[in-house]
């Protein structure tokens, strides 16, 4: 068996490659059926299976030997062109892509270079927020570390009136303030609020305040220390809630938080992102909404956890409800719906609290004056010095500005004259209609307040007439 020979003899077969017939083997076909086939294909060399003779044959028995495409070279070249065709569109699509990508990757990176710059010099840019900046919002985790101060009796009954000092406290002192405050009236006991999430979200709330001249944490202090003196000086907690109680308290720690040192009125102007995100309705104070309960989604912040979410959705409700009625371009709204109620308030119809609520806020947003002299004129030179810093930016941006911010043609007198007149004895007075109590502390310095500023503008009027005949004088020699 093994010597036996083997029934299987090469076959000759003769190929016409472009005119010139060649023998090959049967064994050979395959190699050049995979690379000299492959090779010449794309030169479009012509390919036929011939006899010696150089008549076609056929492989294929099946296949007619007249066929002038025994091997469907043809169809092989167009299907081979056109799947090489796809391919190289394939390859520069996925090209594009790869130089979109990297495209992307790189504005990906220069944004993050950009928002981190901003990040850096948040004080310098007033005007450029982000929500997302989880750096401006994110308190450390662990338990406060300022003092814990040990109030005297005298401080005390001090924070209870508007005669209150307030220039003479370091945030350290203030944080603990506000704090004692919210243990004093029995909102930490009413509401169960945990006392070291308390200290974070007072912590968090003070390093959201921006270092503008005015409206800063300092301001945020004035106005809740004022609230905590009203809700004594009007014995609110006989009259209203605890929860009203906490609702107003809060308010006035968070109205202002993260206020860019230019008004609804600039931001409009200017259409800067905050006027553009709200439609150009109260933009500052959404804003401050809106970063006042981002502090409080942090739940190492959020002092209202132990209440549960019907209650809780209450009073988030209230808090951007007063937190809105603070800006000024609604105040003759508001103290109109007041005026309406006063005669016959009814501390029972849910209205007229919310309206009441509303106006004590206000009051307690710019009530500067009330307090004495000393304690109040300083917050006249650092609201004019923020007007100043708005109107030299309108000024430069080509924007509008107004007569009461241009600092050449504004004077203290000027300033506070037409504001105490106009807006804050008639608002007080209101209140006064209902809390008669508050006219001897309250009222009666607002009118002491706006004589003083007649005073000063008579003298300066004065000084300026003098100023001039002394010009004339000199200048016409008479």
């Amino acid at each position: 068996m093994g010597s036996s020979s083997s029934s299987y003899a090469p076959r000759n077969i003769y190929l016409d490659v472009d005119g010139k017939v060649q023998k090959v083997t049967s064994i050979t076909v395959i190699f050049l059926f995979t690379s000299f086939f492959a090779r010449t294909f794309l030169q479009s060399t012509a390919i036929m299976v011939v006899d010696p003779e150089g008549a076609m044959v056929s492989i294929d028995p099946t296949m007619p030997t007249n066929s002038p495409r025994a091997f469907h070279i043809n169809e092989m070249k167009t299907e081979l062109t056109n799947r090489l065709t796809m391919l190289e569109k394939r390859v520069e699509l996925e090209g594009l892509k790869v130089v979109e990508i990297e495209k992307c990757k790189n504005d990906l990176k220069n944004l993050r270079e950009e928002m981190s710059s901003r990040g850096s010099s948040r004080f310098n840019c007033s005007c450029k927020y982000n929500l997302d900046d989880g750096k401006k919002v994110t308190p450390r985790r662990d338990v406060p570390n300022y003092p814990k101060y040990t109030l005297s009796q005298e401080t005390i009954e001090a924070l209870k009136k508007p005669t209150f000092d307030v220039w003479h406290w370091e945030h350290n002192e203030m944080l603990s303030c506000l704090e004692f405050m919210y243990h004093d009236l029995g909102l930490v006991k009413e509401l169960n609020m945990n006392p070291i999430t308390l200290k974070r979200w007072l912590l968090a709330i003070q390093e959201n305040y921006r270092n503008n001249p005015f409206h800063n944490f300092r301001h945020c202090f004035c106005v809740s220390q004022m609230m905590y003196g009203m809700i004594h000086l009007c014995n609110l907690k006989e009259k209203l809630t605890l929860t009203d109680l906490v609702i107003l308290m809060t308010t006035a720690v968070c109205h202002d938080l993260d206020h860019p040192g230019y008004n609804n009125t600039y931001q409009i102007n200017a259409r800067t992102e905050l006027a553009v995100r709200y439609n150009d309705i109260s933009p500052l104070e959404n804003h401050h909404c809106a970063v006042a309960f981002q502090i409080i989604s942090l739940p190492e912040c959020n002092i209202f956890a132990n209440v549960n979410p019907d209650t809780f959705k209450n009073i988030r409700q209230a808090i951007i409800t007063l937190i809105l009625a603070t800006d000024m371009a609604r105040h003759g709204e508001i103290l109109e719906c007041f005026k309406q109620k006063v005669k016959n308030f009814d501390f029972s119809n849910e209205e007229h609290v919310i309206c009441l609520k509303k106006v004590l806020v206000k009051c307690c947003d710019i009530s500067n004056e009330v307090r004495p002299t000393e304690v109040a004129e300083p917050w006249v030179d650092c609201l004019l010095e923020e007007y100043f810093m708005q109107s030299d930016r309108e000024k430069s941006e080509g924007l509008p500005v107004a007569p009461f911010m241009d600092r050449d043609k504004v004077t203290k007198p000027t300033a506070q004259i037409g504001f105490i007149k106009f807006v804050l004895i008639p608002m007080f007075e209101t209140v006064m209609e209902l809390f008669p109590q508050i006219e001897e502390i309250m009222v009666q310095p607002l009118r002491d307040s706006r004589d003083h500023y007649e005073e000063l503008k008579l003298l300066e009027d004065a000084m300026t007439e003098t100023g001039l005949k002394i010009y004339v004088k000199h200048a016409y020699g008479c």
